[in-house]
């Protein structure tokens, strides 16, 4: 079976391969369409490993690093043109034409995610209807009226249906005062409640935002049971086994797998005495659980994953439609993360959302990974979020990207006049320090959770 490690970076490629011959395509089919000369379409940089001469004269070709890909065109700037092929150089065309060029790109990649969403739609997603399971006492969500077993219908005035919206929901609403719910009882009843976030920060650290106001999905039951342990982890090397039932942890009863976990992260090399049921008989282990840092803190890790009994059935829903039905729903849906999105990069400029949430490609890989592992529907729900932040991404203001090149573009069609080489070579490169940076702070984000 292919490690973790492997499937990870095999989802991660693939995703890759496929958003970036997307973007490419996006500026490679508007140039031909534009009388510009394309000289080559390439997936990835570096050593070319594949290539072939159309019959259109372009260069399709596959490199080494699979990390980017361009369209190269005819361009004077870059080349000696020909006089009877100056007509179809990049840089001779109308302002408007190499605009259209380069924003396509981005374009293309909004129209994958409407037609990855549209998949999704059409295939049907499985999801869990946002019920809500353990509220703590006297947090914040318990203050403000929220109980288990009530479901949430509305995130400020939107209609939410899974967990999933939900989360979307409460992203959003990072900065607020307060998130108003509309939740109905298990009676029946619906009402409004407002939420206070007064405090409350996106982390890295927690998948589901809302946890930390108190709260926390209605999910499946888990078992204080063993399904499967970590080869080589601190499991396995203390003697537990698969079926393997916790009774106790020094000497307290374990009732469910929620606390024995807690225990076990907040023991990083820390021996730990267990009674296990095996077999019909009584068992004594030592467990020391493995030290795993992470930037913010220090938990414990053993390797362990419990036996996990499903929800029943009148908690999930799947979301499906027919062929056109499901175009309009997933418009909306790339619509909806276009939002968020911006939202959030909004919020990382003004400092609303810590840099610590941003991630690199390590933390991508682990997505792909863990949504190929899911199921193709997930897996194609992945692409449309990547995609509509590739889109994005490529769109922010910085010269070395798509929007810097229609920032310029933006100011020759009001000055009359291109930027002065000379401007857009110290643009270039204040572009290109800014954009490290933040893909340092990116790897640097995931070396440090992962």
């Amino acid at each position: 079976m292919m490690s973790a490690g492997l499937w990870n970076l095999a989802s991660f490629l693939i995703a890759l391969i496929i958003l970036i011959a997307v973007h490419e395509w996006g500026h490679f089919w508007v140039a031909r369409r534009c009388g510009v000369k394309v000289l080559r379409f390439s997936l990835g940089f570096g050593k070319v490993l594949w290539s072939r001469q159309g019959q259109d004269g372009t260069e399709y070709s596959l490199s080494l690093i699979p990390l980017g890909g361009y369209v190269k065109m005819l361009d004077e700037r870059m080349e000696a043109v020909p006089a009877e092929l100056k007509s179809q150089a990049f840089n001779n065309q109308s302002v408007a034409k190499r605009a259209a060029i380069v924003a396509a790109g981005p374009l293309a990649n909004f129209v994958f995610a409407v037609v990855a969403f549209w998949l999704v739609f059409l295939i049907g997603a499985p999801s869990v209807k946002p019920v809500i399971g353990e509220v703590t006492p006297s947090s914040v969500a318990y203050q403000a009226g929220l109980r288990t077993g009530m479901q949430i219908l509305q995130v400020n005035e939107q209609t939410v249906s899974d967990w999933e919206s939900a989360s979307y929901g409460f992203v959003g609403a990072v900065g607020q005062a307060e998130v108003q719910l509309k939740v109905e009882s298990d009676t029946g009843i619906q009402q409004q409640i407002r939420l206070p976030l007064d405090g409350w920060e996106m982390s890295p650290d927690e998948p589901l935002p809302f946890k930390k106001l108190g709260f926390s999905p209605l999910g499946p039951e888990i078992l204080p049971e063993l399904a499967k342990l970590t080869p080589g982890g601190a499991g396995e090397k203390a003697g537990l086994k698969v079926g393997d039932k916790i009774l106790s942890v020094n000497q307290q009863p374990v009732t469910d797998w929620q606390n024995f976990a807690k225990v076990i992260q907040q023991s990083p090399d820390i021996p730990l005495q267990l009674q296990v049921s095996r077999d019909s008989q009584t068992l004594s282990v030592t467990l020391t659980p493995e030290r795993k840092e992470t930037k913010n803190r220090v938990t414990g890790f053993a390797g362990l994953m419990p036996v996990v009994k499903p929800l029943p059935d009148k908690y999930l829903t799947e979301v499906r439609y027919g062929p056109f039905d499901a175009i309009p729903h997933a418009i909306k849906r790339m619509a909806e993360v276009t939002s968020l999105t911006l939202d959030v990069v909004a919020k990382l400029v003004t400092g609303t959302i810590s840099v610590d949430n941003l991630s690199g490609p390590i933390a991508i890989a682990k997505g792909a990974g863990d949504s190929a592992g899911f199921g193709l529907v997930y897996f194609l729900g992945f692409l449309g979020l990547i995609s509509v932040n590739l889109g994005i991404m490529n769109l922010l203001p910085l010269p070395v990207l798509d929007g810097g090149h229609l920032l310029f573009f933006g100011i020759e069609a009001l000055l009359r006049r291109p930027v002065p080489a000379k401007v857009q070579d110290i643009a270039y490169r204040i572009g290109a320090a800014v954009l490290m940076c933040l893909m340092a702070i990116a790897l640097f984000n995931d070396f440090t959770r992962f």
